[in-house]
């Protein structure tokens, strides 16, 4: 299912974004509970990691994905990268898309864990990991605080993380070492569930499991992200985003397609066919 689009199909797609493959964990699910839809992917792997830059770099940076991604035909964006979320996307919605792109939409992946999270009422502590941009944004603590004031909440910044997915480390007994070191601090905080704030580290999700042990919820971010999505489709037919006899994947990427489709068909878990690569702006 990696046909071109067709014509008449050219404003039924939905567009999925991420700073590298890490989005690929969400869309993996997006093809498992909604594979009849139109996709397309975009990872902007040659500027990662976007963690470390600056709030306006971040926004640059995902609004130029962002006109990329609906100049191809998307009518719905998903920023599938949680840097971008809670830099970004805000804005994007209030200033940048009513000027520029009048009647199509972009959502994050922030919310939807939010509200899973709150919604169970066993969950008293919660952990959150997260690259440094993410966890200084306070995104997650003040929209989980929103919800559910009483929640004790602890974070903490895994910058490392995401280098060694992309590097292909995830399997590698120094980056179980440096997650040891990281979640230590959680465990000891005795929190009854721990967030995956970016969609790298369900790359990870059996050892982040296996350290955290079996008293402690560690969610799949793509599942919950898959039915908020879902839900969200069935609310608003005025998208056109219609299922499909034969629905295209396409993907690209900003650096080397041959890494992206060597590293990216673990990610999602199935073969990358149709995969070009693409200039956001001069690098």
């Amino acid at each position: 299912m990696s046909a071109a689009v067709n014509k008449k199909d050219a404003q039924n797609i939905i567009g999925v974004f991420d700073s590298g493959l890490g989005g690929l964990t969400v869309l993996k699910y997006f093809l498992r509970d909604l594979p009849d839809y139109n996709y397309i992917y975009l990872g902007d792997s040659a500027r990662l990691p976007y963690g470390e830059k600056s709030q306006a770099t971040i926004y640059n940076y995902t609004r130029e994905a962002v006109d990329f991604l609906f100049s191809v035909g998307c009518n719905l964006i998903i920023i599938a990268c949680n840097t971008a979320s809670s830099q970004a996307l805000r804005r994007l919605q209030q200033e940048y898309l009513p000027v520029a792109y009048p009647g199509r939409r972009i959502l994050g992946v922030i919310r939807p864990l939010v509200e899973s999270i709150t919604a169970d009422k066993n969950i008293k502590a919660v952990g959150i990991i997260g690259t440094k941009a993410t966890i200084l944004s306070d995104a997650y603590k003040s929209e989980l605080e929103k919800l559910k004031p009483s929640l004790r909440i602890e974070q903490v910044g895994t910058p490392l993380l995401v280098p060694l997915i992309e590097e292909g480390w995830a399997e590698k007994p120094e980056t179980k070492m440096i997650l040891k070191k990281y979640l230590r601090p959680l465990k000891e905080k005795q929190i009854n569930a721990l967030i995956l704030g970016c969609t790298h580290y369900p790359f990870l999700h059996t050892q982040i499991k296996q350290i955290m042990g079996r008293q402690i919820m560690v969610p799949q971010p793509g599942e919950i992200i898959s039915r908020s999505l879902n839900s969200y489709l069935k609310r608003h037919p005025e998208l056109g985003l219609t299922q499909l006899a034969h629905p295209a994947y396409k993907f690209y990427t900003t650096d080397s397609p041959e890494r992206f489709k060597l590293m990216g068909e673990k990610f999602l878990g199935r073969t990358i066919n149709d995969l070009s690569r693409t200039v956001l702006t001069e690098l």
